[in-house]
């Protein structure tokens, strides 16, 4: 009885191996290119390295999707390739990410402008959410702000802020976009 028993686990094993090494036949996923871009865009956020100090974005054509941007570290370009490579519905992806310098001037000047920014009474209800909206771009000292912001009052503050953080260039780009235009104006 016990024999019999441990044969029928034993077989029960080796039908459950079987079948989790077979694999699933492939499914022809068709999104359109809308639905797909916003699949990639969702895959960035929730990538764990992603973070204030990347900016991306992400366009789609006939499934084949177009990776712009910056990132701030290396293994991040080829990492998010990886991961947008294996969404289904995605047939190519050019991955036209560009690598930030590594500089520990460029890091300390990333940090200045996050305190100055995320710190301001106006904007430091951005800073508690787990993807910050602002992004701080930081290539050999020159500051580019990206992302989204409620107002135009808070992107005129942001610009404010990233000037007075003490950057000894001097040169900053506000490409914050105002997610409801007209509100905040006096």
């Amino acid at each position: 009885m016990r024999t019999k028993l441990l044969r029928n686990l034993a077989l029960a094993a080796a039908i459950s191996v079987g079948l989790a090494a077979a694999k699933a036949p492939a499914v022809d996923v068709r999104y359109t290119d809308p639905e797909l871009a916003a699949k990639v865009a969702h895959e960035v956020r929730m990538y764990s390295r992603y973070s204030i100090w990347d900016n991306i974005s992400v366009r789609v054509e006939n499934g084949n999707v177009d990776l712009v941007g910056q990132v701030s570290q290396p293994y991040k370009k080829a990492d998010l390739q990886r991961v947008v490579n294996h969404i289904p519905g995605v047939k190519t992806v050019s991955n036209r990410l560009e690598v930030l310098p590594l500089s520990p001037m460029d890091d300390q000047l990333r940090m200045q402008v996050a305190r100055a920014i995320y710190r301001d009474s106006v904007l430091s209800r951005y800073a508690i959410q787990a993807l910050p909206p602002i992004h701080i771009i930081v290539d050999n000292g020159h500051v580019t702000l990206e992302g989204i912001v409620n107002t135009e009052m808070e992107k005129n503050i942001a610009g404010l802020r990233v000037n007075g953080a003490g950057l000894s260039f001097g040169m900053v780009t506000n490409n914050l976009r105002v997610e409801t235009p007209g509100k905040g104006r006096s």
